[in-house]
């Protein structure tokens, strides 16, 4: 899995940056076709080159969203890019779908024991006014989403190291997404019901004699 779905985690040093919508399209654009890039490359395009562009990939969302997360995603596909380019093999550059899934993981983890929850920051933004029902489902669904980039990248692993490039591609580059966009839909859904059933609860309250009941 790429980094597409990366929440914005201002550091306390510097107010929050806004990504310019066209470059915030092309990292994501190249992120998501980064698997495809490496199979289409391999037997054409050397090792080396698409290391390259992993650097180039990494240090543009490092720029760009100046988060300390981020920062160390960068500094760590730097170090698979070097080993690749050194040596001259693929092995390493498969490995950066895993990493993007084990930084989102560290991201919304950490969230939950900082506080408030990634998904939380995110809901807010639309809605500021947070009954304490909603903090507690939000807070839940970002625990959710630790259990899937756990899931998703130890996948990852798997495809990089025991499964062939085209078997790779195929879950980094397609069906990690579907996944992903299964549980986004699925939240969805859920989250309907969350709210009609919050919102019965405050109507019952706010009816005459509600509170002598």
């Amino acid at each position: 899995m790429s980094a597409a779905i990366a929440p914005a985690m201002p550091t306390p040093a510097a107010p929050p940056r806004r990504t310019p919508p066209l470059l915030a399209a092309v990292l994501l654009g190249v992120s998501v076709a980064y698997p495809v890039v490496v199979y289409l490359a391999l037997g054409h395009v050397s090792p080396r080159w698409i290391a390259l562009l992993l650097v180039g990939l990494a240090l543009a969302r490092a720029w760009v969203t100046r988060e300390s997360f981020w920062l160390g995603a960068a500094a760590l596909a730097m170090v698979l890019a070097a080993a690749s380019f050194l040596g001259g093999f693929w092995g390493p550059l498969k490995l950066y779908p895993a990493l993007v899934n084990a930084v989102m993981f560290g991201l919304f983890a950490m969230s939950l024991w900082r506080g408030p929850s990634v998904v939380e920051r995110l809901a807010r933004l639309r809605e500021p006014d947070f009954p304490p029902a909603a903090v507690a489902y939000t807070r839940r669904v970002t625990q959710v989403w630790c259990a899937f980039f756990v899931v998703n990248g130890l996948v990852a692993v798997a495809t990089a190291l025991w499964a062939s490039t085209a078997v790779w591609t195929l879950y980094n580059g397609l069906l990690s997404y579907v996944a992903m966009g299964a549980l986004m839909g699925g939240e969805w859904l859920v989250r309907q019901r969350v709210r009609a059933r919050i919102a019965a609860r405050d109507v019952a309250r706010e009816r005459p004699g509600a509170s002598d009941a």
